[in-house]
């Protein structure tokens, strides 16, 4: 290393992740932020009237108008897939899948992607997800349809609305299960 003007070696940069972890806000800033807001927000979207949340650290992405290309002799709730950037992604219906009712206006429905590469879903949900709070966490589950219940392990309530954590991984995968055989 060189010395600089004053004749002392500088110290080593810091990495920028480093840096920026040692970050440590003013108090009178931490102390003004409400503790909602300090939280990671969450987003869900809906389906039939049922509301779920995404998972945190689950990527996602809604296309406004992708071609899905059905499969045939597929189930009524597995539309067919999706090129996604060279990735073929399935998509599904729940609606049919967990036997809700309550048809959306087709031009207000979306494709939502969760995750990435092989491990993308696509999901046809109700209008655009939405900001969701998790601090009002609801002590018992709602009634669910039989096929959610495995895959929801707690709700929060916000506004008369109620948002379900949902497993969308395990849920998916024993879907997949299912339609191979596997056990």
């Amino acid at each position: 290393m060189m010395n600089n003007k004053s004749g002392k070696t500088p110290r080593r940069w810091l990495s920028p992740s480093a840096a920026l972890n040692r970050f440590k806000p003013p108090r009178g800033i931490a102390a003004g932020i409400a503790p909602v807001e300090r939280q990671r927000a969450r987003y869900g979207f809906q389906i039939g009237g049922i509301g779920l949340l995404i998972g945190q650290d689950t990527s996602s992405e809604v296309l406004e108008r992708a071609p899905v290309y059905p499969l045939p002799k597929a189930p009524i709730w597995l539309l067919g897939l999706v090129n996604l950037r060279g990735n073929l992604v399935p998509v599904f219906d729940m609606k049919p899948l967990l036997e809700l009712e309550g048809a959306a206006a087709q031009d207000k429905r979306r494709l939502l992607i969760l995750g990435r590469g092989d491990k993308a879903v696509g999901i046809m949900i109700d209008g655009l997800p939405q900001l969701a709070a998790t601090h009002n966490a609801l002590s018992r589950l709602p009634p669910l349809p039989v096929a959610l219940r495995p895959y929801v392990a707690k709700a929060y309530m916000q506004d008369n609305a109620v948002w379900l954590e949902f497993d969308h991984h395990g849920f998916f995968g024993a879907l997949g299960e299912r339609m191979t055989g596997v056990d």
